[in-house]
C-alpha cells in the first residue's frame, strides 16, 4: 500500500520530477576543464553548510561491497582517488573506466572529450593539480557531507558534463529479458535486485525503505533479493524518486521531531489537495515569521472549507502520512495512514475543536500545532526531546481521532507540578485528553460554573485564593507552596490557604472583599457535604488545573473589560 500510493505520486507528479533514470543530485565541487583536459580550478556550488545546488543527473548506482561507479560525477573516492578511509586506487580506476566507455561511445562529444583527457594524467599528476587549488582545503574539510560530490565543468559551458543530453542518452536502451510482473504497478518489467537509498536523518547514507536478505529466511524457490518479490526498474524509481522528493530539505510535504520523520501528501494534485498539504505543514510547527498565527488559523479554514463541501473533493480523494524512523541499516516505518480527504478534514477540525480554550491573551499565538504541544511537556520547553514514541503517539490520535496518549497527559502534569504554572498550551492539553478518553464533553471552553466535578471546583477555588493574595500582596507563595498538595490531596491544605486568604482579604478594598466572599463561598457550596477530597486521582488533578486556569482567564477577561471601560 505504501509503495503503491508513492508509486502513485510520482505519477500525478509528472512534469515536476526527474523522468525515468535521472535524479536531481546535490554536487558540492565542480572541477572546471579547459577543452583539452587540463584543470583550472575547483568551483564552489555549495549553498550554505548543509546543501549545495542540486543538478539533473543520471540515477545513483546502488553499491555493495564491489565498486560500481557514477555516471560523471561521484565523491572523491572515485573521481579523484583521495579519501581519509585508506586505499581508493582500486574505486578510482573503477570510476576512469566508466569515462573510457563513455568516450569510446561518443569520442567527438567536447564534454567527454576533455574529461577524457585529464584521466590520461596519472593519479598522482591529478592530486597534485586539485591539491594546489585555493579551494583545497574547503573540499579536504567537507568529504563527509551529504554534498561531496564532483562532477566536471569544460570551461565556456553552462551545463556540466554530467548534464549532457548525448552523454546520458548512451546506454538508455532497457534490457528487456529477466521480466516480471511487478507487484506494485501489475505491469510486466525487468526486476530490480536491489533498491534505492532514502536517507532520513540520523540513518546511514544507504538506508533504504525496500531492502532485500540473502539467505536470512526469506529465499523461496531460489530466488533471491528482490526476485522474492518482483518490483519492476520504472515502478522502483518512479517510488524512490517520489519520497526522495518529499524528504528533500526544502520540502513542504515533511515535518521531524527527533529522529522521527514524517511524509504527507494528496492523492490528487488539485486545489484542495494543495491547501490541505500546504494546512498540515502549518499546523506541524512550521509558522510563517511574520504572523504566526496566520498559518493556525488558515489551516481550519481550509479544513472546514474541505469538510462543509465549499472546496470541491471526490469520494476516492485520500490523504497518506507516512512516518519513518532510523534503523541499522534500512528505514523503519513507524506510522501509515491512508484516510479519505473529507473524513481527514473531520479529523483535523475534531482537534481544533478539542484543544479550544479561553485565550486573553493580547498577542494570541498558535498552541495547536505539534511542536507547541511537545514543547508544553519537556524540560526546557525543547519539542526534539519528546519521549521517541511520543510524536506518533500525538500524530495518530490526532489523524485517527483516538485519545490522546497518556504519556502526553502524565509529562504534561508533571510539567505543571514542576515549573507551579499551567498557561494555555498545557491546559488544552489537559482539557483535549480528558474530553478524549472519556469521550465526551465535559471539560468546556471557558469557565463553566455548572461542572461539580469535585477537582474542578479544588481548581477554581485555588485559583480565587492566588488571585486574592494577587491582588493584595502582589505575591503568589499560596500557588508556589501549596498548589501541588491542593491539586493532589485537597482536604489536607485548603483549610490553611483558606484561613491565610482571609487574612489576605482584609488588604482589599470593600467593593474586591465582598466580590471574592461571594465566589468562594458559590464554590464551596458545591463542593461534597463530606468535605474537601482527601485524595484526587490523575484525571481529577488534570480537572483541578483546567478550573485553575478557567478562573484565572475569567478574572484577567474582567480586569481587562474594566480596563477598555
Amino acid at each position: 500500500m505504501i509503495l503503491q500510493a508513492l508509486y502513485d505520486y510520482y505519477n500525478r507528479s509528472k512534469g515536476k520530477l526527474p523522468v525515468f533514470g535521472r535524479e536531481l543530485k546535490e554536487i558540492g565541487f565542480l572541477i572546471v576543464l579547459d577543452q583539452e583536459g587540463n584543470f583550472i580550478r575547483f568551483e564552489d556550488r555549495r549553498i550554505d553548510n548543509k546543501h549545495a545546488q542540486r543538478f539533473l543527473v543520471k540515477k545513483s548506482v546502488g553499491r555493495t561491497s564491489a565498486p560500481v561507479a557514477n555516471y560523471l560525477y561521484d565523491n572523491s573516492a572515485y573521481v579523484f582517488g583521495y579519501s581519509d578511509k585508506g586505499n581508493t586506487e582500486k574505486l578510482f580506476n573503477t570510476f576512469k573506466a566508466k569515462i573510457e566507455e563513455i568516450y569510446q561511445s561518443a569520442p567527438d562529444n567536447e564534454d567527454i572529450k576533455a574529461v577524457y583527457r585529464f584521466y590520461q594524467n596519472d593519479l598522482s599528476n591529478i592530486l597534485s593539480c586539485l591539491q594546489q587549488d585555493p579551494l583545497w582545503n574547503e573540499v579536504e574539510k567537507n568529504l563527509s557531507k551529504k554534498y561531496s560530490n564532483f562532477s566536471f565543468l569544460v570551461e565556456g559551458k553552462m551545463k556540466i558534463a554530467a548534464e549532457n543530453e548525448d552523454l546520458l542518452a548512451l546506454f538508455s536502451n532497457e534490457d528487456s529479458s529477466d521480466e516480471h510482473i511487478c507487484l506494485v504497478s501489475g505491469e510486466k518489467g525487468k526486476t530490480v535486485e536491489t533498491t534505492t537509498a532514502t536517507m532520513i536523518p540520523g540513518s546511514q547514507a544507504t538506508a533504504k525503505l525496500v531492502a532485500f536478505q540473502v539467505k536470512s529466511g526469506y529465499d523461496s524457490y531460489g530466488k533471491e533479493k528482490g526476485y522474492n518479490a518482483p518490483i519492476s526498474e520504472r515502478a522502483e524509481f518512479a517510488y524512490t524518486t517520489a519520497l526522495n522528493h518529499l524528504l528533500a530539505s526544502d520540502s513542504r510535504n515533511k515535518f521531524a521531531i527527533g529522529d522521527r520523520t514524517f511524509v504527507f501528501w494528496a492523492s490528487k494534485d488539485d486545489d484542495a489537495g494543495k491547501q490541505a498539504e500546504e494546512s498540515i505543514f502549518s499546523l506541524f510547527g512550521f509558522k510563517e515569521d511574520d504572523d504566526p498565527d496566520r498559518g493556525i488559523e488558515q489551516v481550519r479554514k481550509v479544513f472546514s472549507s474541505i469538510y462543509s463541501g465549499n472546496i470541491k473533493t471526490s469520494l476516492d480523494d485520500r490523504f497518506f502520512i507516512l512516518g519513518l524512523a532510523p534503523n541499522a541499516a534500512r528505514i523503519a516505518v513507524t506510522y501509515w495512514a491512508e484516510i479519505p480527504l473529507k473524513e481527514f478534514a473531520a479529523l483535523i477540525l475534531r482537534h481544533f475543536e478539542d484543544m479550544e480554550i479561553m485565550d486573553t491573551r493580547k498577542e494570541q499565538k498558535p498552541y495547536m500545532s505539534l511542536r507547541s504541544i511537545l514543547s508544553a511537556v519537556t524540560l526546557g520547553g525543547k519539542s526534539s526531546d519528546a519521549t521517541p514514541n511520543l510524536p506518533e503517539g500525538i500524530v495518530k490520535s490526532i489523524f485517527q481521532g483516538l485519545p490522546f496518549p497518556y504519556t502526553l497527559f502524565a509529562s504534561c502534569i508533571r510539567r505543571i507540578r514542576a515549573e507551579q504554572t499551567i498557561g494555555i498550551t498545557r491546559a488544552a492539553i489537559v482539557k483535549a485528553y480528558l474530553n478524549r478518553i472519556n469521550n465526551i464533553k465535559d471539560i468546556s471552553i471557558m469557565l463553566d460554573k455548572e461542572n461539580v466535578n469535585q477537582g474542578y471546583l479544588c481548581g477554581r477555588l485555588f485559583a480565587v485564593l492566588d488571585k486574592i493574595q494577587g491582588d493584595a500582596n502582589d505575591q503568589h507563595s499560596i500557588r508556589e507552596r501549596y498548589m501541588n498538595a491542593a491539586s493532589s490531596t485537597p482536604a489536607a491544605v485548603f483549610s490553611t490557604i483558606l484561613n491565610l486568604s482571609s487574612h489576605h482579604s482584609e488588604k482589599l478594598s470593600e467593593g474586591r472583599k465582598i466580590y471574592f466572599e461571594k465566589l468562594k463561598q458559590e464554590i464551596i457550596d458545591k463542593i461534597s457535604a463530606d468535605g474537601f477530597p482527601t485524595h484526587l486521582d490523575l484525571q481529577d488533578q488534570g480537572r483541578f488545573f483546567v478550573g485553575y486556569y478557567h478562573q484565572l482567564q475569567s478574572f484577567y477577561a474582567k480586569d481587562s473589560e474594566t480596563t477598555k471601560e
